[in-house]
């Protein structure tokens, strides 16, 4: 057996016309969330034809999960607004099967999420699994995050500057199929900003410590610990740009088989047969 290559056919041969562009905007930190509001007026920087279909209430570390036991209801917030008692995946999906059954969006924008999303982050991350399941549909997408400092509320005045920069460009290339886009923005002024680029992701593990506590009947309970921070983060990674003041934008691939240990395996149960 021949073991595939990954495809290498491009997405698209011209840039994205963005004036055009039917963009959907979803994130994971709810609809009234200050992030989305900060990114559909991104967005309407674009296009004038910028649709909402958001979770009702923060989904924060959703992940890419589907409703599956119970009913969805979408609501209706006003004109090319709405809101959905999903995850974003359910936003995402709904839209295009429900909302845009007449044409379906030409761009996805994700976020713009309250902390970043940088290295392992992306696995548990809703914001970036919005971005998963419209590229799984067939349209680009690109998902945001604003970091911050500890303690602090985001401050998304520094993605209001350069996201329509970063949209730009990135839509001014060509994409591989199954392709999505993370960006992440420093926690610093919009001045402060130190330059754009694009990185692979670094190494980090959410919830390496557990909190142990007891509950006033005495039963024990956990919440789940902060981040283990890398001590001398990589430059040339997300965590390394971010942590330097710069944007960080990082392709990210849908495709999640190791071709190396795909071909030894094969070797070895070819080898067995």
């Amino acid at each position: 057996m021949t073991i595939p290559e990954t495809p290498t056919t491009l997405a698209s041969d011209t840039p994205l016309d963005l004036a055009r562009a039917r963009i959907l905007l979803c994130n994971d930190d709810g609809v009234h969330a200050e992030g989305i509001a900060a990114l559909e007026r991104i967005a309407r920087t674009l296009s004038d034809d910028v649709w909402v279909c958001a979770p009702e209430t923060e989904q924060s570390a959703a992940s890419h999960s589907l409703t599956i036991h119970r009913p969805l209801r979408v609501r209706k917030l006003a004109e090319k607004r709405y809101a959905v008692d999903g995850t974003p995946t359910d936003c995402v999906l709904l839209a295009f099967r429900h909302l845009f059954k007449d044409a379906k969006p030409t761009l996805v924008l994700s976020g713009v999420n309250h902390g970043e999303n940088l290295a392992d982050d992306i696995t548990y991350s809703g914001t970036v699994a919005a971005a998963m399941e419209a590229t799984l549909l067939g349209v680009p997408a690109i998902a945001f995050s604003q970091a911050h400092q500890d303690g602090r509320k985001a401050d998304f005045a520094t993605a209001e500057r350069w996201g329509p920069d970063v949209v730009r460009r990135a839509c001014a290339t060509r994409w591989d199929p199954g392709v999505l886009v993370n960006v992440n923005f420093p926690g610093v002024a919009p001045d402060a900003v130190t330059g754009i680029r694009a990185v692979p992701q670094g190494k980090r593990k959410l919830g390496d410590d557990l909190v142990e506590r007891t509950d006033p009947r005495g039963r024990l309970y956990f919440w789940i610990g902060p981040l283990r921070e890398e001590i001398d983060p990589d430059p040339d990674t997300d965590i390394g740009v971010i942590a330097s003041g710069g944007i960080s934008v990082t392709p990210l691939s849908l495709d999640l088989s190791h071709r190396p240990t795909l071909q030894r395996l094969d070797r070895m149960f070819r080898s067995n047969a």
